[in-house]
């Protein structure tokens, strides 16, 4: 589940976390960004993605319980300068089969933009796009663990600040133009994994990522990222979750008074975020807001609108996409790239 390196576990192995993931319309097609190893922890960050990961961009077509779409980036070693990129595509019933191959559509090096037929791709170190103060998730998630009023006198927006100003994730970028599984209408669902090998030669989901902030909200103790959220299939999420999230998201309402049936508003939440992919109907304009959610922006307010959901009451996080203007940009590969 999305989340950033605050923790001292995902700091030793911040290449296979996933900090965010956006999905726009793009200048060609439609944009699918996925973020890793933050340097929020202020720790040792090791260069590059992982070599022996696989990440992946899984795609849903038209509310299907399994994926019919999967990218799966690789990264070859990381020589000091850089690393060699490759990515296949994945369709049908090999798009969620960790022994199929898939066909490589794009290879080439990070830092540069690599193209193939129908796609292309960057990917290296950017300037983090993601803003929050830190001090209104460590109220929200309190609550929210509690199921306790939200205190807002220790928190102040008007002198909100954002805690990931001047840090660093690795990004990769990829732009699908716009083909018979991904035209104009298509209605998609999108998330994000990193997977490992296993010794006994498969392969093992490492972490995972849909809707943003899903950890600090639900699980901001779980700091070894142990949760079986990361590991399971978007489609069990309802069965397997559900309980767990409606729970929690009635207890918070109950103590704050925001809900007249805490119980069926908690439900209606759990039923919106489950399964945890991230809706998107392919060229248009994305928007990731309280009222209806569509694909996401490195400009829009994610923090925001989620804890306004959770909580069924109007939030400010005291911060604007102004904050992050400087992080992003309208071209490909519409991140700010770290130079060196």
């Amino acid at each position: 589940m999305s989340h950033h390196l605050d923790t001292p576990h995902a700091a030793q192995t911040g290449q296979l976390y996933l900090d965010d993931l956006f999905v726009f319309e793009g200048e060609r097609g439609t944009v699918f960004v996925m973020d890793v190893n933050s340097s929020v922890t202020k720790a040792d960050i090791k260069p590059g993605f992982h070599h022996e990961a696989r990440y992946e961009f899984k795609i849903h077509i038209d509310g299907s319980e399994m994926e019919a779409l999967t990218y799966r980036v690789t990264f070859g070693e990381f020589d000091g300068k850089g690393q060699d990129v490759r990515v296949h595509a994945l369709t049908g019933d090999d798009a969620r089969d960790d022994a199929s191959t898939g066909t490589q559509v794009a290879q080439g090096r990070t830092g540069q933009e690599v193209a193939g037929e129908g796609l292309r791709l960057w990917a290296g170190r950017i300037t983090d796009p993601f803003y929050v103060d830190l001090g209104l998730v460590t109220a929200v998630s309190g609550a929210v663990a509690k199921g306790a009023k939200l205190d807002r006198s220790a928190w102040k927006p008007e002198k909100a600040t954002n805690s990931f100003a001047g840090t660093t994730v690795d990004s990769i970028v990829l732009e699908v133009s716009d083909d018979a599984m991904l035209s104009d209408g298509t209605r998609i669902g999108v998330w994000a994994a990193t997977k490992l090998a296993t010794d006994a030669g498969g392969w093992r989901q490492i972490n995972r990522a849909g809707h943003p902030m899903m950890w600090p909200i639900f699980w901001p103790t779980d700091t070894d990222f142990t949760h079986p959220a990361n590991t399971r299939h978007p489609c069990e999420d309802l069965r397997s979750g559900g309980e767990e999230i409606a729970k929690a998201v009635a207890g918070v309402v109950a103590a704050n008074g925001t809900a007249v049936d805490p119980q069926a508003y908690g439900w209606s939440v759990t039923r919106r975020l489950f399964p945890d992919v991230l809706p998107y109907e392919v060229g248009t304009p994305a928007n990731f807001g309280f009222a209806t959610v569509n694909g996401r922006t490195m400009a829009d307010n994610a923090p925001e609108v989620m804890f306004s959901l959770v909580l069924n009451t109007g939030m400010t996080s005291g911060l604007t996409s102004d904050t992050s203007r400087a992080a992003r940009s309208d071209s490909f590969p519409y991140v700010v790239p770290v130079a060196g």
